[in-house]
């Protein structure tokens, strides 16, 4: 592959490259790159956001380059000031174990370990006595650390600002000189970071790094970046049929992005699509089924975007009920008043459709509750007992539970 034809891949997507030229000088040696992902194990549970800076070295590793994935688990002692108004929560030693484990065996659904080098930033990091700390933070000033947007905010709206949360830039960059990375990779959020490395670098009389930073994909809702905390997610583990029903949701002005970002499809086909998009030739719709049968293909396989499709259309077109529903013992899950009534908002939370039965009371006032596919009027909130034996209760478009005598 030439360079030119790499740099075509490698910048498709990016936010920035900093600089480009020195990215074009590394290649053209002809030598595999080192790219580095540094990640503290924060959350065990990856979504589409957390596999976009991971898609791109996938894509440096079918360049033929060697990808370095560092487990923040030193860093995360000290918690990502990234991006914050408040101080992270440092996490515990057996938390970040736990997640470290769990974040490694997602990730290496895209990557490939044969080009995957795993290194953990305590190898060198926990070694450091204080007087290497001190030499290493004579390196950086007050001013440049607090050049960082999220710190400057903080100190105008004067919130706190610890100590220790300084220190992540640097003990970042130090992670760069480490390994010796040739290109590190992270969100827009991270670029001061990513900057830190290659400055630390320099003055340690290395070459310095390239930075490239990738944009944060927006969620489902087409409003907030993709995180569990917003429920805006596709989670890589979601099943098949359920990450399916997610991405045909999002709003038609966001599959550009997630074209390029998360479908893992070939460029020259990903910028046909987003010609016909942006041209009006391409169909919305078909144009969003080909999108998510390529996102579930990446996680679960052809056959079972095939069929997380063809479950979708029996659901949402011809308004069937699914064949792989859970059910439940309506006895077990529900005792009838005196009068014979079952109170419904008890129920959904029993099997799984509510997380409380004042969530199921506003499902039913909005109309959002149906049983046997009629749904319930407002303020209805106990049926009789015969009017739920034997019947499917759905909440939304994507939850269904069948209730037996």
């Amino acid at each position: 592959m030439t360079v030119d034809e790499q740099l075509d891949i490698l910048q498709s997507g990016t936010a920035d490259i900093v600089p480009l030229a020195d990215l074009k000088t590394k290649l053209q040696r002809g030598v595999p790159l080192r790219v580095k992902l540094g990640v503290d194990p924060t959350a065990p549970d990856l979504h589409l956001g957390h596999a976009v800076p991971l898609r791109k070295l996938r894509q440096f590793q079918d360049c033929g380059h060697t990808v370095t994935l560092i487990i923040g688990d030193f860093t995360a002692l000290i918690g990502d000031p990234s991006g914050r108004n408040t101080t992270r929560p440092p996490l515990t030693p057996q938390q970040v174990n736990d997640n470290a484990q769990t974040y490694v065996t997602q990730a290496f659904r895209i990557l490939d370990p044969d080009r995957t080098q795993l290194r953990r930033n305590s190898e060198w990091l926990g070694s450091l006595d204080f007087r290497q700390v001190l030499q290493l933070t004579a390196q950086f000033t007050v001013a440049r650390i607090l050049e960082r947007d999220d710190f400057q905010q903080r100190y105008r709206d004067q919130k706190p600002i610890s100590l220790h949360e300084f220190l992540y830039p640097v003990a970042q960059a130090y992670d760069s000189v480490a390994i010796q990375a040739d290109v590190e990779l992270g969100g827009t959020d991270q670029l001061f970071n990513l900057l830190a490395g290659r400055e630390l670098m320099e003055k340690s009389g290395l070459e310095p790094q390239v930075c490239l930073t990738l944009p944060l994909l927006e969620g489902i809702d087409g409003v907030r970046k993709m995180s569990k905390s917003y429920g805006n997610y596709v989670g890589l583990t979601d099943e098949a049929a359920d990450m399916f029903g997610k991405v045909m949701s999002i709003p038609d002005t966001l599959m550009p992005a997630w074209f390029t970002l998360a479908s893992g499809l070939p460029l020259p086909d990903i910028r046909t699509i987003r010609a016909g998009l942006t041209d009006g030739t391409a169909d919305p719709n078909a144009t969003k089924r080909r999108l998510a049968r390529a996102i579930v293909a990446l996680y679960h396989g052809e056959a079972a975007a095939l069929e997380a499709e063809a479950a979708f259309d029996r659901v949402f077109k011809r308004h069937e009920v699914p064949d792989d529903i859970p059910s439940f013992q309506l006895s077990e899950v529900s005792t009838p008043n005196p009068e014979g009534l079952v109170y419904v908002p008890a129920v959904m939370v029993a099997v799984g459709l509510s997380a409380s039965a004042g969530e199921a009371r506003r499902l039913i006032d909005g109309g959002g509750v149906k049983v046997d596919g009629s749904a319930l009027p407002a303020k209805t909130y106990q049926l009789e007992t015969s009017l739920v034996e034997n019947s499917v209760i759905q909440v939304g478009k994507r939850k269904f539970a069948r209730l037996v005598a």
